[in-house]
């Protein structure tokens, strides 16, 4: 079975790929401690959130002491795509490009955070909170099978996924060469009805996320699969935060 997710970074994370993984636990026994777990993966998560907040503080205090913090977070935007590019045809290295995304990303998640903040002061701890609120509810339901991630589910998550990207790619290009503007941008119902959408299906990407991680570990994949994994999760989370500051300031500037 291709156990697959999507997010705005990647058409799909393949979990399991039949050619090489396949052949690289055909090839040689994987050991005891050296396969990947869910206990595992978490605490790697847990790791690279710590890493991602470090690098956000510093764009954070650049830009409420007077310091441009662009530079810094739009590198850290390009080289943390760059990254996460390479690890999906890659997995072996997400031990090493796991970390560095966290950090680089970080960058970039500061900076916008900040202008964000400095718009609509309050804004950023009410982002943070519906993120960590939204996976809290997704986990819970995916826990407890409320939620069953079939086939079925997986490929109308992914459609609407890459459906989102399309409209995203093609809307800033046609905004980049012609004088088009998107109907996302703006704080009008459309858009706010967009931003709620483009929130749904990113939240229901985490019950993806969520299923590569088990089924991942219930396959006995290498261990360099629990970065592979959590670095996964961090791009929807990353992706659904932001998707909620676009949303927040939207609701925001209507009143």
């Amino acid at each position: 079975m291709n156990f697959k997710s999507s997010n705005p970074f990647l058409g799909n994370k393949n979990f399991s790929k039949p050619t090489a993984l396949a052949a690289q636990q055909d090839s040689a026994l994987i050991s005891y401690g050296q396969e990947m777990t869910v206990s595992g993966t978490i605490n790697k998560s847990f790791i690279m959130l710590l890493l991602l907040l470090a690098t956000a503080s510093v764009t954070w205090y650049l830009a409420f002491n007077g310091m441009n913090p662009m530079p810094l977070a739009i590198g850290g935007a390009v080289i943390g795509l760059i990254l996460v590019l390479v690890s999906s045809f890659k997995p072996h290295l997400s031990t090493y490009l796991a970390p560095a995304y966290a950090l680089f990303e970080g960058l970039f998640i500061g900076g916008i955070s900040a202008i964000f903040e400095a718009m609509h002061p309050g804004l950023v701890i009410q982002a943070v909170g519906a993120t960590f609120v939204t996976f809290l509810v997704c986990f819970g339901l995916y826990k407890y099978n409320i939620v069953k991630v079939n086939e079925q589910f997986k490929s109308v998550v992914i459609a609407a996924t890459l459906a989102v990207v399309t409209y995203y790619v093609i809307s800033f290009l046609l905004s980049m060469f012609t004088s088009f503007t998107p109907v996302h941008h703006g704080n009008s119902l459309m858009s706010i009805g967009i931003s709620v959408v483009v929130i749904i299906i990113a939240a229901l990407n985490l019950f993806l996320d969520f299923d590569m991680i088990e089924k991942g570990a219930q396959k006995r994949l290498p261990k360099y699969m629990e970065w592979f994994g959590a670095m996964g999760l961090m791009i929807t989370l990353v992706w659904l935060y932001i998707e909620f500051l676009r949303l927040l300031s939207k609701l925001s500037s209507r009143d």
